[in-house]
């Protein structure tokens, strides 16, 4: 990857929302064909909440969960551990249960290794699901769509957060 500030563009990989939806079955397809069906879907908020769901619909499971973790703050930085934040996930419902944890990507891998420990402690079955794996990922995730090594633009995320107009304005 290269580097802007250094005057040169970054390698970017753009996934819009309708290869979002094809990527999703692809993903889903391949799940399936290995024989693993969850019981329950895991989706790492925040960039895993779009695929966690579209999984779910896809692979026919109805529960769904979510686990709040934060570990990067920006483009390229990030805290120096990820951290579980509230609301924290039932985890007492997860027991005995098999599960597939999803995020959008396994950059460092160290979100999903996170929370794949978390849940190998209650879970019977615990894998994991990502769109993109890059290749310094401590993990390697079950089933994964896509490896690269590029910066990705994911279509929830690629524009600032909206801010209210002002006063009066709808």
């Amino acid at each position: 990857m290269t580097s802007e500030a250094a005057g040169e563009p970054v390698v970017r990989e753009v996934l819009s929302y309708e290869r979002f939806g094809r990527a999703v079955r692809e993903l889903a397809q391949g799940v399936a064909d290995s024989g693993y069906a969850p019981e329950v879907v895991v989706a790492i908020a925040r960039g895993g909440l779009p695929l966690g769901g579209a999984l779910a619909y896809a692979l026919g499971t109805k529960a769904v969960g979510t686990l709040n973790v934060e570990f990067y703050t920006g483009i390229d930085e990030r805290l120096a551990d990820p951290v579980v934040l509230p609301p924290l996930l039932d985890t007492d419902a997860l027991r005995g249960r098999s599960a597939l944890v999803v995020d959008d990507v396994a950059d460092t891998g160290e979100t999903l290794a996170l929370v794949v420990r978390l849940l190998a402690e209650i879970c019977s079955d615990v894998r994991t699901a990502v769109l993109y794996t890059k290749p310094r990922s401590v993990i390697v995730p079950d089933y994964s769509w896509r490896a690269t090594d590029a910066w990705i633009t994911f279509p929830w995320s690629d524009e600032d957060p909206v801010r209210p107009h002002g006063p009066g304005r709808a």
